[in-house]
């Protein structure tokens, strides 16, 4: 059963663009412990030995199989209520993230989800794992963030949850792509 939640989140996220072939990362949490993507696996077509279980406090034997992201993820679970994350690499979210401190969306939808998407990392050097801390406290107030030309990260109860967020956000950035390519500002709508 968790393999196939990880297989239906990650799959949907490659057929949408919003990963690329062996980019993101999903998560769950177990109590103390963390069942996280493979280093290097593919979202699109994972298999059993894709699922890393490790400690969330605790390194063991399978930590270095894990995604080169753990760290951020252990962060989020130390400091937030989440049972679920994913990381993602919405592209339009990603390029706006170059642009703005932070993501409002336009629509509707987006708006009742999402509704404000900080951006952080900005004149800090971005590595993967890196800004765990900040990412993890940036959570506690927000379901979904973006890091400045990387990527999202999105909390939620269930790996649904948090691929709905990134799904939302990359498609409220289309439209806000969209708008930009117009010359029409949200407010002239």
């Amino acid at each position: 059963m968790i393999l196939s939640q990880f297989q239906t989140v990650g799959h949907d996220l490659f057929t949408k663009g919003l990963v690329s072939s062996h980019s993101g990362n999903l998560s769950i949490r177990l109590g103390e412990r963390i069942i996280i993507t493979r280093r290097t696996s593919r979202l699109g077509c994972l298999q059993e030995h894709d699922l890393i279980e490790t400690g969330i406090n605790k390194n063991d034997r399978n930590t270095p199989l894990a995604s080169i992201e753990l760290a951020v993820h252990r962060a989020i679970y130390r400091e937030t209520p989440a049972l679920a994350i994913v990381h993602a690499h919405p592209p339009h979210a990603v390029a706006l993230s170059l642009t703005e401190t932070e993501i409002v969306p336009s629509d509707t939808e987006g708006l009742s989800i999402v509704e404000r998407v900080p951006v952080l990392g900005w004149h800090m050097k971005v590595k993967a794992g890196g800004l765990a801390d900040i990412i993890a406290q940036a959570l506690k107030q927000h379901r979904i963030i973006m890091v400045h030309g990387h990527g999202s990260f999105a909390i939620g109860q269930l790996l649904e949850e948090a691929h709905n967020c990134t799904a939302t956000l990359e498609e409220s950035c289309q439209v806000i792509c969209l708008l930009k390519s117009l010359q029409v500002s949200p407010a002239e709508k």
